[in-house]
């Protein structure tokens, strides 16, 4: 699995207008489910999200976890984290995951970093959605499974 992760003061994502899903302080997660994926990757990429150190301690070094801040995390599917752009200029998805298996293992990821003990809200999968965030430091991490 793939997954762009960025820390945030707040994050949202509407579908036609409408909020559905946010988060304050936290975490905005786009995620990717490749072709091959499993399940034990999506809990392994859960696992590793809820223990990043990326937010600051009282010393203002990146020593804490979502977790460690209260915060909570706003999970977006994003199969354009699998563009392949060697050839052309068009990007090809070939190596994303099939649809149906893309929402099963996007859903599942969201369900086990939820267990993990971070409040999780999410998009939804397949939708046009336009997600705003206010990007805190920025930071910003790739992360592949």
């Amino acid at each position: 699995m793939r997954a762009l992760i960025q820390r945030v003061s707040r994050a949202s994502v509407s579908v036609d207008g409408a909020v559905i899903g946010k988060t304050g302080p936290g975490l905005m997660i786009l995620v990717c489910a490749m072709q091959g994926d499993t399940e034990a990757q999506a809990d392994q990429l859960a696992a590793k999200i809820a223990k990043l150190r990326i937010f600051k301690d009282e010393a203002g070094k990146m020593n804490r976890s979502v977790r460690d801040i209260g915060g909570s995390a706003l999970v977006v599917s994003q199969f354009t984290l699998a563009a392949d752009t060697s050839r052309g200029n068009r990007p090809g998805f070939s190596m994303a995951a099939a649809p149906a298996e893309g929402e099963r293992l996007y859903e599942y990821f969201a369900a086990k970093l939820a267990e993990q003990g971070v409040p999780v809200e999410t998009g939804r999968f397949g939708a046009d959605m336009a997600v705003e965030l206010v990007n805190d430091g920025p930071v910003t991490i790739w992360m592949d499974i």
